[in-house]
């Protein structure tokens, strides 16, 4: 098969390399799929550069997301040939392949109705958003949420998520393309922080009072705002640092504001609180059944342009999930 690799640890264009390895087997309780879809996320830039908090082994496939057909299986699989699944394979053995194997505990039915590359991005992306949000920060029906970067992968998917849940959507983009992008997703408000100040405006929106909750998949400058818009007893969910800087949470500030700051390490419940998996992937196919989702993939590029999907990615200059397909 095709597959990209990474033999030492840098940017992606410097590192990523491109060529034939052997066919990947499935051991006990996996899959293994014909890769249709392989979806881009943050964390696979973060993983060529070693800055992961999951560091495989030398050489090793990225690729975090995937959607195909099964082509063969193990013992105690949870799916047969001929099925169309979506998932994630195991660190190190990604999905930036034509063949990826997936494990039982990993291993979802890929939704009626949608394409390879919405398929591609629905696990991690929505996952994030429910555990986020129902589970972590305890959204409430008629609760207003800021989500920030609200036109990219994770942010398109709290739109919709907090939309389904009643509240009332305050979505902040850079541009006017990006945000006529989170309109049609269905947010209430849209901040331009680029020609907006975003502290003004929210404060605006919100009578002065601020968020409830604050999805915020950023970091750095952006969760600095963020202090600053939360309202009283409001959540800060800290998604991710795609900002590229870690920022700093003064406990005074916290304390004298009386908000939490909720850490979203979505990964770790696959280990520590397994059932919980199955248990929001069922809320997940029940807002696509209902209409309530859309998974958007703003670019689908073919999988030998891994290291310009990667950054497209990175630049901050997509909309939705960008999509690898073999």
């Amino acid at each position: 098969m095709r597959a990209w690799q990474v033999h030492a640890l840098g940017e992606p264009a410097d590192v990523l390399e491109y060529g034939v390895l052997p066919d990947p087997r499935p051991g006990p309780g996996q899959v293994l799929v014909a890769v249709h879809a392989a979806a881009c996320n943050f964390p696979d830039i973060l993983v060529c550069q070693g800055r992961y908090q999951e560091k495989p082994p030398l050489p090793f496939t990225p690729g975090l997301e995937i959607a195909g057909e099964v082509v063969a299986v193990g013992d105690g699989a949870r799916a047969a040939v001929g099925d169309r699944v979506l998932g994630t394979p195991p660190m190190g053995h990604g999905g930036f392949a034509e063949l990826a194997v997936l494990d039982a505990a990993s291993t979802f039915p890929w939704p009626e109705g949608m394409t390879a590359g919405q398929a591609a991005g629905l696990f991690i992306t929505y996952q994030t958003g429910v555990c986020a949000l129902a589970h972590r920060g305890r959204l409430a029906s008629g609760e207003t949420l800021l989500v920030h970067a609200a036109a990219g992968g994770v942010g398109s998917a709290a739109v919709q998520i907090g939309r389904a849940m009643g509240a009332r959507v305050i979505g902040t983009a850079g541009g006017p393309e990006k945000c006529e992008v989170v309109r049609g997703l269905g947010a209430d408000e849209v901040v331009d922080y680029r020609s907006e100040d975003l502290v003004a405006r929210v404060k605006e929106l919100t009578g002065g009072r601020g968020a409830e909750v604050i999805f915020d998949p950023v970091g750095g400058d952006v969760f600095d705002l963020s202090r600053r818009v939360v309202a009283f007893e409001g959540r800060i969910l800290v998604i991710g640092f795609a900002g590229g800087r870690f920022a700093d949470a003064p406990t005074n500030h916290v304390l004298v504001k009386n908000y939490a700051v909720v850490g979203v390490h979505w990964g770790f419940y696959r280990t520590m609180a397994p059932a919980r998996i199955d248990e929001w992937q069922a809320v997940v196919a029940d807002l696509w059944a209902r209409g309530a989702i859309d998974p958007l993939v703003g670019a689908e590029l073919p999988l030998a342009e891994a290291p310009e999907a990667l950054r497209r990615l990175g630049s901050r200059g997509t909309t939705g999930k960008v999509v690898l397909v073999p």
